[in-house]
């Protein structure tokens, strides 16, 4: 049973003159941490649950990445995988952040997959949310609009709230929180939704996650793997796979889709906690 559980601080970290929102929980002097890592859409807010969870026994550091949240939106980011990687290094360092546990959601995979393949002896374990290595992933069908030219952008230009709102409940298994999809489309303003198109057009991401897997692979790092069941972005057969590349705990969800910590957000954090737990106590 969980206690009373930390507060969670939030403070601006500019790197390279792109400034992000990052929130805290416990031990901030701590030089190993849980780094939560959000995808598209999303925030750090994505992990709310999750953060003072985890800080009641380690630092917890989740960051609103660059063309999201409250994050700056500068046109002129490299809005690629490796631009994002080269951000969170930066973030990090600010932080004092030496050894990492990284908890992974949707493209906050090839992210972090990146970051770890730049810097392996740091990393000592994942959590993967729907995300982790997908060789031979095709994109799903909003995907593949935001990858075409004028197509993409005018499929952006009629995303109303309404639209929005009422396409991602369609998507999910069950009914999202109020005010989640709210927040959401709140942050998804004009530089964001230019970010989501250059970041999609940039990646494959089944090729790229399948290679940074790969180098990764000999080490075998623990993994805790959650996977909602009705995810329609990223299958659930991909779960399995990962037991290929990680030495993965693997735990699928029924009636959860593409946020199962945002749909069992009480079970999600029971899971991340007890693995992070045991993985916290052998350092």
């Amino acid at each position: 049973m969980l206690g009373l559980m930390t507060q969670v601080t939030t403070r601006d970290v500019t790197v390279n003159g792109v400034r992000s929102l990052v929130r805290t929980s416990g031990d901030d002097q701590a030089r190993e941490a849980v780094v939560f890592v959000h995808g598209n859409p999303g925030s750090s807010e994505d992990f709310a649950a999750l953060l003072p969870a985890v800080g009641e026994f380690a630092r917890a550091v989740a960051a609103d990445l660059p063309g999201y949240g409250k994050a700056a939106r500068p046109a002129d980011f490299d809005y690629t995988v490796q631009g994002y990687a080269r951000h969170l290094d930066g973030v990090l360092a600010q932080l004092g952040v030496e050894k990492v546990h990284l908890g992974l959601h949707d493209f906050g995979g090839p992210f972090g997959l990146q970051w770890a393949a730049n810097n392996p002896e740091r990393v000592k374990s994942f959590v993967l949310f729907n995300m982790g290595a997908m060789p031979g992933y095709r994109w799903h069908k909003f995907a593949r609009v935001w990858r075409t030219p004028v197509l993409g952008e005018l499929f952006q230009m009629t995303a109303t709230r309404g639209v929005f709102k009422r396409v991602l409940q369609a998507e999910n298994p069950r009914p999202f929180p109020p005010g989640f999809l709210d927040r959401m489309y709140d942050d998804s303003d004009r530089a964001m939704r230019r970010a989501v198109l250059k970041l999609y057009r940039a990646t494959d991401i089944g090729s790229l996650s399948a290679g940074l897997a790969d180098q990764l692979k000999a080490r075998r790092y623990p993994a805790l793997v959650v996977w909602g069941e009705g995810d329609r972005y990223t299958p659930v057969r991909y779960a399995a796979v990962q037991k290929d590349y990680f030495d993965a705990e693997t735990h699928v969800l029924p009636r959860c889709g593409h946020w199962p910590m945002i749909d069992e957000p009480e079970l999600v954090r029971d899971l991340v906690v007890k693995f992070l737990r045991a993985r916290l106590a052998t350092n």
